[in-house]
């Protein structure tokens, strides 16, 4: 649709100043994700070699390398928020001051056409949801994928003998996760 390849060219034109936080937040979140996904395995390791022989020696060891762990995905998962904050910041303010820019260029009959509660609702409003769009990206959309596939590859890693299940089981998400969204769009444009 129009309105779609208006948006993909929005985002890509104000976003194109902040490749390099992008490609930060992306590393973060890879750390941070692969950070989280060790902490159950290491568990499973206190439990099976330290817990069940009673080696509390391995306990401490590996409970300390969890809380390791722990602290790195805290310190990642904060700078991957805090960078992914400033390229939305960034991207509204860059946003926000080309509308304006374009606005000011308008004639009197043009912003009576448009309206100017609409022209101010267009600065202000939208561009906060579109700002909003990149901070959730940044955060919850980059994260997804690489937990993801950083899950498949540690399951496989356990037992390939069950990977009938998550042959199974991902394509259902998949499918019922596109049935959900392919229902809330045509709810949201309107």
């Amino acid at each position: 649709r129009a309105e779609d390849a208006v948006l993909i060219r929005l985002l890509r034109d104000h976003l194109r100043p902040y490749k390099r936080q992008l490609v930060l937040v992306v590393v973060l979140q890879a750390v941070q994700t692969a950070a989280a996904l060790t902490l159950p395995t290491l568990n499973a390791d206190i439990v099976d070699k330290g817990v069940l022989t009673g080696d509390s020696a391995y306990i401490r060891s590996r409970g300390a390398l969890m809380l390791l762990f722990a602290f790195v995905q805290i310190v990642f998962a904060i700078g991957a928020v805090r960078v992914g904050a400033r390229v939305a910041m960034g991207f509204g303010r860059d946003l926000r001051a080309s509308l304006f820019h374009r606005v000011t260029e308008f004639s009197a009959r043009e912003v009576t056409k448009f309206g100017p509660s609409s022209l101010i609702t267009r600065v202000t409003n939208d561009v906060q949801q579109v700002q909003t769009l990149v901070q959730m990206t940044c955060t919850l959309l980059i994260a997804a994928p690489i937990a993801v596939v950083g899950g498949l590859i540690m399951a496989l890693r356990e037992d390939v003998s069950l990977t009938w299940i998550l042959a199974a089981g991902i394509p259902v998400l998949v499918l019922s996760i596109g049935t959900v969204i392919a229902n809330l769009v045509p709810t949201f444009r309107r």
